[in-house]
């Protein structure tokens, strides 16, 4: 399974486990606190009524006032109140008085009077000096019945004479508490979805920076030129800059000893033949034969130096992971700009050169590279064709690449070595000298096609060789 599907399953755990918990404590807060803020209201109702009915009382005149008839009148009262999304439509509260022996007096109600209500907590506890409340169902088996009870004493000079009862069913708080259950479910699923998306977001952006990081590092295994992925965020980031510090310290040490080995080996003939003519040259010889050996010399360390120069840049173009630039250059007047610079060697051999590509064609990349490349392969066929032959420059547009082609007139290429040209010192005599040159040239231009996306194709063609390469376009 996944890192991130994992991330996420505990995050959803725990945000569904923690949301249901609280959520569910909530919603069980809500009908007792509904009721307590209901009944401190009915306690202080209850205790007003006290102060107002405690004169009648005293006088005896209670039951002989207009106390009933008022009650009724409340009673019958129409509100018609807009309480959030309730509409308050009657007066739900309930009053009874009772003297200091528990005997109702009064009752909004008109049911209840001459009862004997002493058993009733309300009245019961209030007239031994307590706080009197209860509740009690007015259907036994109905517990949506249930009416709330608060009462408060009527006193005489500090003597309670009596005990004035406020109720209200609980059935009418019952849209409030829904009300309030309804709006807080909603809220909390809002919340906990709001929750699992951040936790997902979190979990894939997290699996992604790690999946960029798993293909950075396999493409590394594989020795594809891949820069490390641009991260923010503290861990992540310093682990890409870890793994491409550790990349480069890697290859570093893996890409001297490869080329010690090669370096040695490729310099033990030409030092050979240096040390070996110099030798002679100490002898008495002919000066003819001096002369040859002076040569040889001279030749051998121009190929020392030409081999540890293109050395030096092919090893530039293996460290590099990306361009330092991509500008546009025009590919008819680069290769117009490369035959010059060959003016004396290609008039040398009467070759012919001719450019092809057309005058709207531009190359994406490193122009400096580019050129580099273009000059390997430009040198690499004027050691291949043979005297008054032909030299070929085409372009043609594949996508957003250009298949930039070189081709020169002369003997093909064996079965045997086409599939070797690229390789780093991997060379075929030349026609008109029998020497081999360092086998560096194509190696660099294969380097240069890669860094910029491209890729190196040789191949034999009628009456000739053509080295095509293609490289970004512009538009």
């Amino acid at each position: 399974m996944p890192l991130g599907i994992r991330i996420f399953l505990v995050y959803f755990l725990f945000v569904g486990l923690a949301g249901g918990f609280v959520l569910s404590t909530v919603m069980d807060e809500i009908r007792p606190g509904v009721r307590q803020s209901t009944e401190e209201t009915l306690v202080d109702t209850a205790n007003l009524l006290a102060e107002v009915l405690s004169a009648d009382l005293r006088a005896g005149r209670l039951q002989q006032s207009r106390w009933q008839s008022l009650f009724q009148a409340y009673g019958l009262r129409q509100p018609q109140a807009q309480i959030g999304e309730v509409s308050k439509l009657a007066v739900n509260h309930r009053i009874y008085v009772t003297d200091a022996a528990g005997k109702v007096l009064l009752d909004s109600s008109g049911q209840a009077v001459g009862e004997d209500y002493s058993r009733w907590n309300d009245v019961y506890l209030t007239l031994r000096g307590e706080y009197g409340a209860r509740s009690s169902r007015e259907v036994a088996d109905d517990p949506e019945s249930s009416v709330m009870y608060v009462a408060a004493p009527i006193k005489d000079q500090g003597q309670i004479i009596g005990v004035v009862s406020v109720s209200k069913p609980s059935r009418t708080l019952q849209p409030y508490i829904d009300r309030s259950q309804r709006r807080l479910a909603y809220f909390g699923a809002g919340f906990i979805v709001l929750g699992l998306l951040v936790g997902g977001l979190l979990s894939w952006w997290l699996s992604a920076s790690l999946r960029r990081l798993t293909t950075y590092a396999r493409a590394v295994a594989v020795g594809e030129r891949v820069s490390a992925p641009a991260l923010r965020g503290g861990e992540l980031g310093q682990l890409a800059t870890a793994l491409e510090q550790m990349r480069r310290e890697l290859e570093g040490k893996a890409y001297v000893e490869r080329y010690v080995h090669t370096l040695t080996h490729e310099l033990k003939s030409p030092l050979a033949a240096i040390r070996g003519a110099a030798e002679l040259l100490e002898g008495e010889m002919p000066q003819a034969q001096r002369q040859r050996f002076v040569a040889n010399i001279q030749s051998e360390s121009a190929r020392l130096q030409q081999l540890i120069e293109r050395l030096l840049h092919l090893a530039q173009v293996e460290q590099r992971q990306t361009l330092e630039e991509r500008v546009a250059v025009p590919l008819h007047s680069l290769l117009d700009e490369l035959s010059q610079a060959q003016t004396a060697r290609i008039e040398g051999a009467s070759v012919q050169v001719d450019n092809h590509v057309g005058a709207d064609l531009l190359l994406l990349g490193e122009r400096f590279l580019l050129r580099q490349a273009l000059s390997n392969l430009l040198d690499n066929a004027l050691d291949f064709t043979p005297a008054g032959g032909v030299l070929r420059w085409s372009a043609a547009r594949e996508g957003e690449q250009l298949q930039v082609c070189l081709f020169n007139s002369g003997a093909v290429i064996p079965d045997y070595a086409l599939l070797r040209l690229t390789e780093r010192f991997y060379s075929l005599p030349r026609p008109n000298s029998g020497r081999k040159s360092t086998g560096l040239g194509l190696n660099f231009v294969q380097e240069v096609a890669s860094l910029h996306g491209g890729v190196l194709q040789v191949r034999n063609v009628a009456d000739g060789v053509e080295v095509c390469v293609r490289l970004p376009a512009v538009g």
